[in-house]
């Protein structure tokens, strides 16, 4: 399979959760020149606001492969993916992203997160959701812990 075959298989997805009553979004998340995972975003279904497309596709693949790096992933998205779903892709060590539709495109539908990259560019003081730190008195040591606790 090639690119065009795995981003069509993402659409497909996207497609047929549009027919069950869900969103636009599908993702295919190949290693190997393999499918590992295939998802379309599930919020409809069961009201969990981070069951988008290529986030399922991360949690799978990850168990699939028993292990939660993703090193020498690639996903394949229906639409671009959003700052939350990027995250997840960087952290878990994804190697690259392809996309079909912008959130230019997505704009005119209610679906582009535009205004969210913006406000996560902004310092934590000046975002619209409050982010403060609050250690509780006494409270130390934590991460020395886990520290400790590796093997």
């Amino acid at each position: 399979m090639q690119h065009d075959d795995f981003m069509r298989e993402a659409l497909q997805l996207a497609r047929d959760n549009i027919e069950a009553g869900g969103r636009p979004f599908g993702a295919v998340l190949v290693k190997d020149g393999e499918i590992i995972a295939r998802a379309a975003n599930s919020i409809h279904l069961d009201h969990d606001p981070t069951a988008h497309a290529e986030l399922l596709a991360i949690r799978r693949a990850a168990a699939v492969l028993g292990m939660p790096r993703l090193d020498g992933c690639v996903i394949y998205a229906s639409g671009h993916p959003c700052p939350m779903c990027l995250a997840a892709m960087h952290l878990c060590g994804v190697e690259a992203a392809y996309f079909a539709y912008s959130n230019d495109d997505g704009e005119p539908f209610g679906l582009s997160t535009a205004a969210v990259y913006q406000q996560m560019t902004q310092p934590p003081q000046w975002q619209a959701l409050p982010l403060r730190p609050l250690r509780p008195a006494g409270e130390e040591g934590l991460y020395a812990r886990w520290q400790e606790r590796r093997p």
